[in-house]
């Protein structure tokens, strides 16, 4: 084990999600701690200029496109990266989408768009994943790391976001199975679930009048800092979570409570 607990040193991380808001944090605090970076994400122009910032700053990463809904170019993105850097032996599954909106009158094209994103598209980033760690040898290094990026939403309930919350919760779900299946392949599955944090796809609703009212009520009356999912995110993903695997763990700011 490295002699800082969580370095990532020698680790090759891919992210998908990685054109803004967590997905950009983690490629941020990841690559800090010393990873290989593979951004991943439909918006190619965001990420290779993240790529750029992050090479600048004498890092390594690289910028791939990547729709986690088509199996084609979510095989095509882990190629492009193997290309690059090798094998992928740690993978944070983090693109999701929401479609708020009563149930009623939500549309069962958004729908149907959520559920392939935030379900669908975090199995066929996990599993190819997991293929590509249990080829390169993971059951004998016992690297293999693999975190779903969930929400708090899963285990409360929140007004208009009845399907997104749904979703989350067969991540949670999704998380514990796949460890299970491949805990005797070096390959450990955990999950975190955050809670409301300023990104940008929620800046303008917390912005509203609404948005102000969703804060109040919140226990300690504020959105959760990005940064204080950092910790177990590198924990999570690092050696010392050799142990780690099937947890699935809140860290949402007592939103939840």
């Amino acid at each position: 084990m490295a002699s800082d607990p969580l370095s990532l040193s020698g680790r090759t991380c891919l992210i998908t999600g990685a054109s803004s808001g967590l997905g950009a944090h983690f490629a941020r605090i990841v690559s800090t701690a010393g990873a290989r970076v593979v951004l991943a994400a439909r918006r190619l122009e965001r990420i290779a200029a993240l790529a750029d910032d992050l090479r600048a700053k004498g890092m390594q990463a690289l910028a791939v496109a990547m729709d986690v809904t088509d199996e084609a170019s979510v095989l095509s993105a882990f190629d492009a990266a193997e290309a690059e850097f090798g094998t992928i032996d740690t993978v944070i599954a983090n693109a999701g989408v929401s479609a708020p909106g009563r149930s009623i009158d939500v549309s069962s094209d958004s729908l149907r768009g959520l559920m392939e994103t935030n379900v669908l598209g975090i199995m066929l980033t996990a599993r190819e994943g997991a293929r590509r760690m249990i080829e390169a040898g993971s059951r004998d290094s016992g690297k293999g790391r693999i975190l779903l990026v969930g929400s708090m939403g899963a285990i409360a309930s929140i007004p208009g976001e009845t399907f997104y919350c749904a979703s989350k919760a067969a991540v949670a779900s999704m998380g514990r199975n796949l460890a299970r299946e491949w805990v005797r392949l070096g390959i450990n599955v955990n999950v975190i679930q955050p809670g409301f944090i300023l990104t940008e796809m929620a800046a303008d609703w917390f912005a509203s009048e609404g948005g102000k009212a969703q804060i109040a009520g919140f226990n300690r009356r504020r959105l959760q800092d990005i940064a204080s999912l950092d910790s177990t995110v590198l924990l999570l993903l690092s050696d010392a979570a050799e142990a780690l695997t099937g947890s699935v763990i809140t860290i949402d700011d007592g939103q939840s409570l």
